[in-house]
């Protein structure tokens, strides 16, 4: 088991340490490290190339996070996808039934996969060991591996950013709906519920500066077109 294991470690990593932000940022000539909140997230990518290169560069920055998605979706899938049509077992669930999951490989692989893309997202080897903080790569693996509770995440993190304009604020608080719709929802498997938890954790953690600016009312919010342009925060 190990060696399975530690192939989705090293494909996860690889996976998370691709830097689309600062590959796409560099596209336009900017060097995302030394702009706006200097994070190379799809958020900050999308406020400065936004404030740069206006429309163009606002789908640049929802590409930057598509494509952050997509690091964790691969990640987490592939054990799933390539495992999946053989070997069928129950586990447990988090209301204690079973659920009919893959092969025994593939739920630890799964598992190892989105951690270590999270890990390799958030300290790139391609970018001496910078990243961006795990909000994109976490969601598309998880809605993967939990689509209904990070169905319910991404929900709200629309209502809380539309209504505080906050980001890190959607972030957070998405951090925490995701888990507890992972736990509260019957059926979810159990390991992948522990999972959301954990990374819902890293994700509040890597948000702690932002926090610390929410407690205080310095930070900045991602304002509309009509409003004067503010200083970057990070997010993703």
């Amino acid at each position: 088991m190990l060696i399975p294991l530690f192939i989705a470690a090293v494909a996860g990593y690889f996976l998370g340490a691709l830097p689309f932000g600062w590959l796409i940022a560099r596209k336009f000539g900017i060097n995302i490290f030394e702009h706006g909140s200097k994070n190379p997230g799809a958020t900050n990518v999308k406020r400065v190339l936004g404030e740069k290169f206006g429309k163009t560069g606002k789908r640049a920055g929802n590409v930057a996070f598509l494509c952050d998605a997509v690091k964790g979706a691969v990640a987490a899938g592939w054990p799933m996808w390539l495992l999946g049509s053989s070997n069928l077992l129950a586990i447990e669930s988090v209301d204690g039934s079973t659920a009919i999951m893959t092969s025994p490989d593939a739920v630890p692989m799964a598992i190892t996969g989105l951690v270590f893309a999270l890990v390799g997202h958030s300290f790139s080897c391609f970018t001496r060991f910078k990243g961006g903080k795990g909000v994109a790569t976490s969601a598309g693996g998880l809605l993967v591996l939990l689509p209904v509770p990070a169905a319910i995440s991404l929900v709200v993190w629309v209502i809380v950013f539309e209504t505080s304009r906050y980001v890190s604020l959607a972030s957070i608080v998405a951090a925490v709906a995701l888990p507890a719709a992972a736990w509260l929802i019957p059926g979810n498997p159990l390991a992948f519920a522990i999972l959301a938890t954990v990374m819902g954790v890293f994700v509040i953690i890597r948000h702690r500066a932002n926090i610390g600016r929410l407690l205080n009312g310095t930070e900045n919010k991602f304002v509309k077109k009509s409003a004067n342009p503010a200083a970057p925060s990070s997010s993703s």
